[in-house]
């Protein structure tokens, strides 16, 4: 059985049984990676030998209960592996060493995987093209002139091509849900702060940062579900609470509540997306499930969307350099005031002040609970993921510089924050899993958000619709 393209539980019943050595498995991702990795540039960070060697100590093992037995996989770049670089793109680390591992890399070591790379990132982790001055772009590997997408757009690719056995991303613009979307793997970002993200001190945060998950992603739904229980819970450095996630709502398309958002007035959206997302409304409907194309949560998406990029900024402020924050300033003082696209509305909360963010965050938690009384009617809610599919390669200038087409309608590049924003500005949990593909063959995903803490509702529709529906599909010429 050729174990390329399988889903890594899978992966994990051919070791525990010993239908395959851990080690075996591990060369043979090793081998394609130094094979078919230079036509995408994902995985940039080798840790070949260390891996190897964690191979044949579970080979060694009489203990195979672990779930995630003996799977080989890779990570983000921005995840700290004690030993490796962790740049975030930039030049500056590119010497220095992590010391400590990243508490949810080491959950799922435990959980069996073996971590064998890191994968390409854009720098301080917000684009959706996937390219530094470190490491260089990362491909499509559907379309080589196309982005995989980003932040996780190295993760994505590298599972799409078959390079890697499962990944470990992170979102707080849509950086999980994107790359999955343009690769056509799946994708969830959890609930906000329900997986920690410690890591080194002298690379990564001790607070988590506002909006900003972390999660998986992977050839199959399942998969997802598999990572979520390995790390969902709090730092054990902080807490001795544990957590229990409710179980998932439905455990059949029939009967299944599902509202469906195909698009919005005055936030274009490219008319195969929507189509796809018809059709698959339409498939739900054949199976019994109550479909409803009109519900919304009972607020204005638009003033919800524009609180998203208020936050969105504040959040990245911390991410920032003096010299972008003095661009900021002058490029905030020279807007006209009926600017409202998403870089202006943004470049306005500029130094905003912690009293003033305090008045956002309430208003935030007011629309969340507007989200929470949308759920008691609805299981999920179906969205596009992103406006178009995957871009071609963008990178010159700035995000706020670049314009793109989407339906013969020229914007700019960041107002493609509406999907992502409207549910990941509300700490909702989002699933992305494969609708189908536009007429030039890039993959098209859909967004299932669903309520705070509903994660295995969301990953449980996924899993539904890859059985009934549509799971992964290899991009030709990477067998």
């Amino acid at each position: 059985m050729d174990p390329t393209f399988l889903p890594a539980g899978k992966l994990a019943e051919l070791t525990r049984s010993r239908a395959i050595g851990c080690l075996e498995l591990l060369d043979h991702f090793i081998a394609r990676t130094e094979r078919l990795d230079p036509r995408i540039n994902a995985v940039v960070v080798r840790d070949f030998d260390r891996a190897r060697e964690r191979a044949r100590q579970l080979d060694s093992s009489t203990d195979r209960s672990a779930p995630l037995f003996g799977v080989p996989m890779t990570v983000k770049e921005s995840f700290d592996v004690a030993g490796l670089p962790t740049t975030r793109g930039h030049l500056t680390a590119r010497d220095h060493r992590a010391a400590i591992t990243a508490l949810p890399v080491r959950r799922l070591e435990a959980a069996g995987v073996i971590v064998f790379g890191k994968t390409n990132v854009p720098v301080d982790l917000a684009d959706w093209q996937s390219y530094n001055p470190v490491y260089g772009a990362t491909s499509n590997p559907w379309n080589t002139a196309h982005t995989p997408g980003g932040s996780s757009g190295g993760s994505a690719a590298a599972l799409a091509a078959g390079l890697s056995g499962l990944e470990l991303g992170s979102d707080i613009g849509g950086s999980i849900r994107v790359p999955a979307h343009f690769c056509g793997v799946f994708g969830h970002k959890p609930t906000w702060a329900l997986c920690p993200a410690a890591g080194d001190p002298a690379t990564s945060n001790a607070a988590p940062g506002d909006i900003s998950v972390i999660g998986p992603l992977a050839r199959s739904a399942a998969d997802l579900r598999l990572v979520l229980d390995a790390i969902a819970g709090p730092d054990p450095a902080d807490s001795s609470l544990t957590m229990t996630l409710a179980p998932p709502r439905v455990t059949s398309l029939k009967g299944l509540r599902a509202a469906v958002w195909t698009s919005q007035p005055g936030q274009a959206t490219d008319d195969e997306t929507i189509a796809k997302l018809e059709d698959l409304a339409a498939f739900l409907e054949r199976e019994g499930a109550i479909v409803s194309r009109t519900a919304r949560p009972d607020f204005d998406p638009i003033e919800a969307y524009h609180l998203y990029l208020k936050l969105l900024n504040a959040a990245w402020s911390s991410r920032v350099t003096d010299a972008i924050l003095a661009k900021q300033r002058e490029a905030a003082a020279r807007l006209d005031p009926a600017n409202m696209s998403a870089d202006a509305i943004m470049v306005r909360t500029t130094d905003i002040s912690h009293r003033a963010w305090l008045g956002l965050n309430e208003q935030r938690y007011r629309f969340r609970r507007i989200w929470t009384a949308f759920f008691r009617d609805y299981d999920i809610l179906l969205s596009p993921t992103l406006a178009t599919a995957a871009l071609p390669h963008m990178r010159q200038g700035e995000t706020w510089e670049r314009r793109i087409t989407v339906n013969g309608r020229d914007m700019a590049y960041n107002d493609l924050l509406f999907w992502p924003g409207l549910t990941g500005g509300y700490h909702l949990p989002a699933t992305i899993a494969p609708m189908g593909f536009t007429a030039a063959g890039l993959p098209l995903g859909v967004q299932i958000a669903g309520p705070v803490y509903g994660d295995r509702t969301t990953i449980a529709v996924a899993e539904l619709l890859e059985q009934a529906y549509l799971g992964f599909t290899p991009p030709k010429g990477w067998d």
